[in-house]
């Protein structure tokens, strides 16, 4: 389903929340005005630009916050990650009091009661009102926000223009035109991929499922099988050999390409950071993804992170200025600036949109329409089984025709969802 279609549920959260205290204290938790802050963030590929713009402001929170310090840890986005969180839910004093967490997550963990609601908290937040309805959709289960959306994770096609333009290629403006243009660079350049694509990289995948019609629900339809069959036709020993791409994660197809290593890539605009600091800097442009039809954009998956407040948190109030200050405008300009992710606050977007020609293929994605994971704890299941990278790697290494792997793939998809 499309994040669009949340709108409505955003929209009745900020309704539900108009009488409510702002910084109620949860059960388990305090409001203690003093004392270490404890936030957990994420690891990024390269981390120091995010380190250095999460810096500045701690230095402006804790000026402005007497007696007030603020320890910063950074974890991993492994699927260890929910054996941390669940550690941290079930031990308040092993908890952080403010932490990031990817939006395809919040299921599992509004589930396990571990987030503070921060309906009431949005509501009365002056820059609230210019998160989008759908964003904040995107962030709520049962009509309770459990976080600000933080930044959209938007992927495109990166390519290299020197590569590109020493062989005589335009950026490809269909899958098919995608696939053949990675084979002829392959086969011109035997030491680069065409396109790094690989075997664990979900979200590279699913854009190709749902432009043929297919879906995470129904990966044995015919749809689905058709996406899935142009995605694995990449993980071919004349592009990315199965017996090196297989085990690739999307993180590792960012270090290919920032490395050098391949001519195209699936990258977020999150990704900018990492590339930026590879070889591949200043050789490379953007376009959005190719569709099946000639000249159409493939619907990207609107991914994204959420700051949110552990409801055990003893600094709800703080925590929760804590969050404002660093999803406010002049910090999500500062992470895009720094990172390249895409701000959450339509006027930071819009005045960032106006200068920097980079955002445009991705804000093109997102207005061809994008798509989501279902809002469903059983997403977590079948995430964490990695259900979808090893119907994708059966494929792509012999092991089963993309029948056999899809058939198997619905069926724990069906068992996630408690269906027979």
């Amino acid at each position: 389903m499309k994040i669009l279609n949340w709108a409505a549920a955003g929209l009745a959260v900020l309704a539900l929340a108009a009488c409510a205290p702002s910084t109620a204290p949860q059960a388990g938790g305090g409001d203690e005005k003093s004392g270490t802050l404890r936030v957990w963030l994420y690891e990024e590929p390269n981390r120091a630009p995010k380190e250095k713009v999460v810096a500045e402001a701690v230095k402006e929170f804790t000026a402005a916050n007497s007696g007030v310090e603020v320890e910063v840890s950074y974890i991993p986005t492994t699927p260890a990650r929910h054996e941390k969180f669940k550690g941290a839910f079930n031990d308040p004093a092993s908890a952080p009091d403010v932490a990031e967490y990817g939006n395809t997550d919040l299921a599992e963990y509004a589930a396990a009661g571990g987030f503070a609601d921060l309906t009431a908290d949005v509501r009365a937040w002056p820059e609230g009102a210019d998160l989008g309805a759908d964003l904040l959709g995107s962030a709520t289960v049962d009509g309770k926000l459990y976080g600000v959306p933080w930044f959209i994770g938007i992927r495109a096609l990166y390519y290299r223009t020197d590569v590109f333009d020493e062989l005589g290629l335009k950026p490809p403006a269909s899958i098919e035109e995608l696939t053949s243009t990675a084979r002829q660079i392959r086969a011109k350049k035997p030491d680069m991929y065409g396109i790094a694509v690989g075997g664990e990289y979900t979200f590279g995948a699913l854009p190709l499922v749902w432009d043929a019609g297919g879906d995470i629900e129904k990966l044995d339809s015919p749809e689905s099988r058709k996406g899935v069959q142009a995605y694995t036709d990449l993980l071919k020993d004349d592009n990315c050999p199965p017996q090196t791409c297989a085990s690739l994660t999307g993180g590792k197809t960012v270090e290919l390409f920032a490395g050098g290593k391949a001519a195209m890539g699936i990258l977020g605009n999150f990704s900018r950071s990492a590339v930026d600091a590879g070889p591949a800097a200043g050789k490379y442009a953007v376009v959005p993804l190719p569709g099946a039809a000639k000249d159409s954009i493939a619907p990207a998956f609107a991914g994204g992170n959420n700051l949110g407040v552990l409801k055990s948190s003893a600094h709800r109030s703080l925590a929760v200025k804590f969050v404002q200050l660093l999803s406010g405008k002049t910090y999500q300009t500062k992470m895009f600036e720094a990172m390249g992710n895409l701000p959450t606050l339509t006027s930071a977007r819009d005045a960032l949109a106006a200068e920097e020609p980079f955002l445009k293929p991705f804000l093109d994605t997102v207005a061809a329409g994008t798509r989501f994971v279902p809002i469903d704890p059983a997403w977590v299941k079948i995430d964490n089984q990695k259900v979808i990278p090893t119907m994708l790697q059966k494929i792509a290494t012999g092991r089963s025709t993309v029948e056999e792997a899809t058939t198997e793939a619905a069926t724990a998809v069906n068992a996630a969802f408690g269906r027979s």
